[in-house]
């Protein structure tokens, strides 16, 4: 399982390079859907956050609840490969 979440986290950034050089329109999806998944992903952790400090309660056992949260990490891991891909479009524009 290691070995497949660090293959795709190689193998995404860059099917999403070849992708937008084929189709030049996918480069706004992409934006897109970076931008929603930023707004969303932050939105999950503010909310788990004022909910602790509303309640009270301890901050280290409940905040890891979050990771339960399926719309959570595929909104992190889309931001995470996301980051990647845009790193090596900087990288290609710098050759």
């Amino acid at each position: 399982m290691k070995f497949i979440l660090i293959l795709g986290s190689i193998v995404a950034p860059l099917l999403l390079v070849i992708l937008q050089k084929v189709q030049p329109k996918l480069r706004l999806l992409f934006n897109i859907v970076a931008i929603l998944s930023a707004l969303v992903f932050g939105n999950i952790s503010s909310v788990a956050i004022y909910e602790i400090i509303k309640d009270d309660t301890v901050f280290m056992t409940n905040i890891h609840g979050i990771f339960l949260n399926p719309l959570f990490l595929l909104t992190g891991a889309y931001l995470g490969i996301y980051f990647i891909y845009r790193m090596v479009l900087w990288t290609l524009d710098e050759i």
